[in-house]
Parts: C-alpha cells; structure tokens; sequence
C-alpha cells in the first residue's frame, strides 16, 4: 500500500476561550454521520482544490463541505490559510437554504481567526481527529 499526499493539512478553528466547537459538535453525531463527514473531509484535504459537488465556494476566503446524511447534509464551513484546512463551523441543514445564523457564526469565526492568527496560530486551531 501507499500513503497519498495530503495538500491541506486539517485542523479545528479554537475560540478565544478553548472551544473548538466544530469537534465538540462533531463528538455529538452518531458513528455514521462523523465517518461520512471526516471522508468527505479527507476527499477535500487530498484533492484541493475541488469544486461541486462536495465544495463550493460560499463567500471570499469561505467554503462548505457537503455530506450527505439520513437526516439532511451535514455542512462544515471552512477556509484554507496556506497549506491549513480551518474548520470553521458545523451544523445540518434541513432546508434548501443556508440559514442566516449559520454562515454569520462561521464568517465571525473567520473574522476573528483572521484578526487573531498572527497574533498566535497555535491558539486558535488544533489538529484534526475523530
């Protein structure tokens, strides 16, 4: 077997105060949906950068990775910082579109990563691991 190369590497967006809320919210879905999402994350950290129908582009320096699940598309905002995968934001969408009050949490979370990253990087992100 052989390892393939990554081009992104994954790591958790962490709040000022030590939450990283995209794993905590991941912690909370059940085996199925977290092994589908964490694929569909490793297909986006492999193959960057890819377009529709498991990327799209939501807003400047913002993007979602789309999983399906049984109970609606899980969508996990991201944005890419060099060779870094930040993921932003998580939640399932039951509805055609995106609601308000969830790409306002992950582009405030974007804003305050990018106002605070060279301040400390370590800070605000953490490694990626189901």
């Amino acid at each position: 077997m052989f390892d393939i190369p990554y081009v992104l590497k994954v790591v958790f967006y962490r709040s000022e105060i030590g939450n990283e809320p995209v794993r905590e919210w991941l912690k909370g879905l059940p085996r199925e949906d977290k092994r589908k999402i964490g694929e569909d994350i490793k297909t986006a950290q492999i193959g960057w950068p890819l377009g529709m129908l498991l990327i799209r582009k939501i807003d400047k320096d913002l993007w979602e990775v789309r999983t399906r699940l049984e109970n609606g598309i899980a969508r996990v905002f991201f944005t890419v910082d060099g060779e870094y995968m930040i993921l932003l934001h998580g939640f399932i969408k039951k509805s055609q579109k995106t609601p308000q009050n969830e790409l306002k949490t992950a582009l405030t979370r974007l804003g305050n990563y990018e106002t605070t990253k060279e301040v400390n990087y370590e800070k605000h992100t953490s490694r990626f691991q189901l």
